[in-house]
């Protein structure tokens, strides 16, 4: 892979998620400059660049793909482009930093891996919560020991249903599966599956049930799960995006031999430690950025100086967990549900 200096970025697809939580972090980071944006609204392109000072703006994405001036690309967009807009640009030799899920199935992520591989070209996926404090915290507490030998570990996660007063053309696309592959479940069980593989291993072993009980979307509303890591942690899950609001939960709870360890995923808290009885809790700050730790990372690892620890590799794992959870609401191939990805 070549390594840069200093690396120049093109995002395809600066919708809101760009705005704040990622797309000023590629060109306020030491060595990285984003050069060049691309929405299909060339309006809406010319708008957000002005806004943010990026010199160059397009309405299509191979344009942005071929400017000689970018070495890099971040897709954006939602997951039934990832597939191809990230192989377009890896086959231009461009390194891609692509929104999480991977993409709307196992099948598309396999393809992307095929041709990374084959052109030597990179790609990663922004699963960021790898990189962010309050989560590095709870990996060392369990690696050093601190609880124990983990034994299991739960997600619980309950929200209540913005789409109860909106009409099927005001929902967002994260509950169509065409678009997205699935429902919330792919949107947010994506960030908790994948981190905690980053901190007990892959997965080898899942399986789950998922339905549509208040039929407000086409795609599941209600999923549970099981699964095991390969260092034999297990893990259950339950999310549930239909409940009142009284009755929201988010939490991610460790469980090991001589304690707990617990932290929300998505809404403000506390990491929890519990030991001896004694509960301590723990506050962390974000970047202003969300994404920037890890684009940070991005950005090291092509300048030759680092790793980043979301590659394309462990974001398809974590697509082919979510698949088998999720198995009965999506369309899949039975390669993805036979074949475990290689660990």
């Amino acid at each position: 892979m070549k390594k840069f200096d200093t690396v120049n970025w093109g995002i395809i697809g600066v919708g809101n998620v760009t705005e704040v939580k990622s797309g000023p972090a590629f060109y306020k980071i030491e060595h990285s400059n984003l050069v060049a944006v691309m929405r299909r609204n060339a309006e809406k392109a010319e708008d957000y660049a002005k806004r943010h000072n990026i010199p160059k703006w397009y309405s299509d994405a191979s344009e942005l793909i071929n400017d000689p001036n970018v070495d890099a690309v971040y897709i954006a967009t939602p997951p039934d482009s990832h597939a191809s807009y990230a192989i377009e640009a890896m086959n231009a030799g461009k390194p891609v930093y692509v929104e999480k899920p991977m993409a709307r199935n196992y099948s598309e992520c396999q393809k992307m891996l095929e041709v990374s591989r084959e052109t030597g070209t990179p790609i990663w996926v922004a699963y960021y919560r790898r990189a962010l404090p309050a989560f590095l915290k709870a990996k060392e507490l369990v690696d050093s020991g601190t609880i124990g030998k983990p034994l299991m570990v739960n997600i619980k996660l309950y929200k209540q249903a913005e789409e109860r007063n909106q009409t099927k053309d005001e929902m967002h696309w994260h509950v169509f599966p065409e678009i997205a592959g699935a429902g919330h479940f792919f949107d947010l069980a994506s960030h908790q599956l994948d981190y905690l593989s980053f901190v007990f291993g892959p997965v080898v072993e899942s399986k789950g049930n998922a339905t549509n009980l208040a039929g407000l979307y086409p795609a599941e509303d209600t999923v549970s799960g099981t699964w095991k890591h390969d260092s034999e942690v297990i893990g259950t899950g339950s999310w549930c995006f239909i409940v009142d609001k009284n009755s929201e939960v988010d939490e991610i709870e460790i469980i090991g031999e001589h304690g707990k360890v617990s932290l929300p995923c998505f809404s403000p808290g506390n990491l929890k430690i519990t030991t001896d009885g004694d509960t301590k809790e723990m506050s962390f700050q974000n970047p202003q950025h969300i994404s920037q730790n890890l684009v940070q990372q991005v950005v090291d690892e092509l300048r030759g100086i680092g790793k980043c620890v979301s590659t394309g590799e462990s974001a398809a794992k974590t697509s082919w967990v979510l698949v088998l959870v999720i198995r009965a609401s999506v369309s899949f191939t039975t390669s993805e549900v036979v074949l475990l990805p290689g660990r």
